[in-house]
Formats: C-alpha cells, sequence, structure tokens
C-alpha cells in the first residue's frame, strides 16, 4: 500500500496526472506555436499507459470508464500517426490537434469522475453524479477544451527542429520513389519498343 492506495492504483493515478500536467503544456504550446517535442512525447506515452493501466483493475463488466479508455486509445493512435508517421504534413496537424485535445479532455473528464467519487465534499454535492454540480463542472470543462482546441487549430506551429529534419527528408523520398517508377516505366516501355523494332527487322 501506497498512501492507502495499491501499487497498481498508485502508478495509475501518477501516470494519469503526469499525461494531465504534459498535456496541458502540449496544448498551450500549441496555441503559442510551439512543438515541444520532448513535453508532446510524455504526454502521448503516459496517456496511452493510464488507458492501458486502467484495464489491469479487476472487473466483472463492461463499465463506462473503459468505452472511454477505448475511445481515448483510437484517438492517441490517430494522434501518433499524425504526429510521428505524417510529420503534421498538410491537413494531418489539424488532425493530430483535435486528436491530442480530445485524449487530453478525456483523461481530464475521467479525473472529475475520479474526484466526485473520491473526495468527500465532492461527493457530498453529487453522490450519484446525475446532480447539477457535476454535470455543470463537466459542461464548462468541455466547453473549456472546445476553445482551447479551436486556438490550437487556428495557430500555426512553428516547426520543430525534428520535423524540420523529417518533412523535408519525407518529401524527397517520396519524389525520388516516383522518378524511380517513372525510370522503370521508361525502360519497359524502350525495352517494348526495342523488341518491337527487332522483330520488324528480322522479319521484313
Amino acid at each position: 500500500m501506497i498512501l492507502g492506495m495499491t501499487t497498481l492504483t498508485f502508478v495509475h493515478v501518477v501516470i494519469s496526472l503526469v499525461g494531465i500536467l504534459s498535456g496541458l503544456v502540449v496544448l498551450f504550446g500549441l496555441i503559442a506555436g510551439k512543438g515541444l517535442d520532448g513535453w508532446t512525447a510524455l504526454f502521448l506515452v503516459t496517456t496511452v499507459a493510464t488507458n492501458l493501466t486502467g484495464y489491469m483493475f479487476p472487473f466483472h463488466k463492461l463499465l463506462p470508464s473503459h468505452v472511454v479508455g477505448g475511445i481515448s486509445l483510437v484517438v492517441l493512435a490517430i494522434a501518433i500517426l499524425a504526429r510521428y508517421s505524417r510529420h503534421l504534413a498538410g491537413g494531418w496537424r489539424r488532425t493530430y490537434v483535435i486528436s491530442a485535445v480530445i485524449a487530453l479532455y478525456l483523461n481530464v473528464f475521467v479525473l472529475i469522475v475520479q474526484l466526485f467519487e473520491k473526495v468527500p465534499a465532492l461527493n457530498a454535492l453529487a453522490p450519484t453524479q446525475s446532480e447539477p454540480p457535476f454535470k455543470i463542472t463537466q459542461v464548462v470543462v468541455m466547453a473549456v477544451f472546445v476553445v482551447l482546441g479551436i486556438l490550437a487549430v487556428r495557430h500555426r506551429t512553428r516547426p520543430s527542429v525534428t520535423a524540420r529534419v523529417l518533412v523535408p527528408l519525407y518529401a524527397a523520398s517520396r519524389f525520388r520513389r516516383l522518378d524511380q517508377t517513372e525510370v522503370s516505366r521508361n525502360q519497359i516501355h524502350n525495352s517494348k519498343n526495342e523488341r518491337r523494332l527487332s522483330h520488324v527487322r528480322t522479319h521484313p
């Protein structure tokens, strides 16, 4: 037991808080036009770990938290694809920002649920989480994330060192593959023409 929590619970809570804090840094960095590669990696890794460790707790039926975790993992997969495979090129930046904001919001959503369950003062205000205090809190938090997400999407992030290196390499490799394909097609075409000319010469 650590601080009255099992080891798994303690690890899950710590990872979750690190994911939320690093996610907020990344979000405000996006609004300020900063890539923040290190913070981004920390946010994505810890948020994925938060969802995965959430499935390690014993359960006998599918719970809302499992559904939220599944949605979050799908959204995170899209964010990771946009960030590290597509390098935020073109519309992938918008895709990354939206998916990252959703993943962060879902993490905060679960945190609020846990706070209203575990903190006596909050639990007294909304013991079943169907009372106005809980609903108002969630609506306000959602509205804040919508506004921050719009700001992050509209602001153009200055390319990080990684992006400035990888994006040109990615583009160059694509052009190189296209050139090689075109050369191969020309070689095949020339080879066919040579065979036709050879056939005409041998069979006048």
